[in-house]
């Protein structure tokens, strides 16, 4: 297989990238990205759909390994990773699934979020999602030229909201911000999160774990709180959730507690607001590449991330986020409420 980065040059520059025939702008790639993208706007690649079948087989097979790297603060920056994550597969093909929803995605400038903002816009919803200003300004920005490209003639344009989720009031700007543009609300998915290693619960003071449950979980009653008023039957509400909560993880002791929280959380919803029509779920991925990352581990862990499940590699947020659109989906997941989907790379757990 020829790599990517032997055909351009290394530079690191974001390029969209263009699918053939549809003028949409699919993706935002590194240049020095090993991911050969199918139907670009690059020839080397134009008319050979195998090359991306061959990639992924190979991804399967263990053949992955990132560049050390590794971000000195919280929340990560996306736009700083090597390679950069994946938010859209050039394959997949809308089909109006979301056509006149209103969605927020808490999160969205950057991994999982930015693709379910991407996948939510190309599959007909008005998005509006939240970010850290300041931290996370640039990718922010790059996701929302990314949204407005994407989304459809008749969706509004999508917003970012700079805000702390942690507290109840900012929750409460959010939704007002959003229900001030768009009038209601009918998919909120609750995102964000943070993390840090300790290799000993001796290590996680008050102040940290304050913080760490209040983006992580705080943030989903504050959100659902105040959303729900205008929420009405047949809207969804998504937690993300994390594999740690069902096989628990040593070092990461306070973002695993938060995570089984948020299952705790999505199935106590669930069945309290099942009577008025609105669904509660989660979507509980596996190892991601991910702002995250670089920005929770060492240089050597992040080389080797993902490796330890079956498939042998992290996922890529596009393989994650068609799980929210399922979930968000009221024809295609409307016998769901209280259930946890786990795109995880093959770890067995019990859902």
């Amino acid at each position: 297989m020829v790599c990517f980065s032997t055909l351009i040059s290394s530079a690191r520059v974001l390029i969209p990238i263009t699918s053939v025939g549809l003028g949409r702008n699919l993706s935002y790639i590194n240049r020095s990205s090993l991911i050969p993208v199918v139907g670009t706007a690059f020839p080397a690649f134009q008319h050979q759909p195998r090359r991306l079948d061959n990639y992924f087989k190979r991804m399967a097979s263990g053949g992955q390994k990132f560049p050390p790297q590794k971000q000195d603060a919280q929340p990560g920056k996306q736009h700083a990773m090597d390679p950069t994550p994946q938010a859209t597969h050039p394959d997949y093909k809308p089909s109006n699934k979301l056509h006149g929803k209103v969605a927020i995605v808490t999160g969205g400038d950057s991994g999982i979020g930015r693709s379910v903002c991407y996948y939510y816009a190309m599959e007909g919803a008005t998005v509006a999602f939240t970010y850290v200003k300041g931290y996370e300004d640039k990718d922010a920005k790059e996701t929302l030229e990314m949204i407005k490209k994407a989304k459809t003639s008749d969706a509004k344009d999508p917003i970012a909201i700079p805000t702390d989720l942690g507290y109840d009031n900012n929750c409460k700007k959010v939704v007002d911000e959003v229900v001030k543009a768009f009038g209601r609300i009918d998919v909120l998915v609750n995102n964000a999160a943070e993390q840090y290693e300790a290799p000993s619960v001796e290590e996680i003071d008050e102040p940290r774990l304050e913080r760490v449950f209040r983006t992580n979980i705080f943030s989903h009653f504050f959100m659902v709180r105040h959303a729900l008023k205008h929420m009405r039957e047949g809207s969804s509400i998504i937690n993300t959730t994390s594999v740690n909560a069902y096989k628990g993880n040593a070092t990461l002791l306070d973002y695993t507690s938060t995570k089984g929280a948020i299952v705790a959380f999505t199935r106590g919803l669930a069945l309290q607001l099942a009577s008025k029509g609105i669904r509660v779920n989660g979507v509980a991925p596996g190892p991601v590449w991910t702002p995250l990352i670089p920005a929770s581990f060492g240089e050597d862990k992040t080389a080797s991330f993902g490796s330890e499940v079956p498939m042998k590699r992290a996922g890529q947020p596009h393989e994650i986020a068609p799980s929210y659109v399922f979930l968000a989906s009221n024809v295609d997941s409307c016998y769901f409420t209280g259930q946890v989907l786990h795109p995880n790379g093959g770890t067995v757990v019990n859902a």
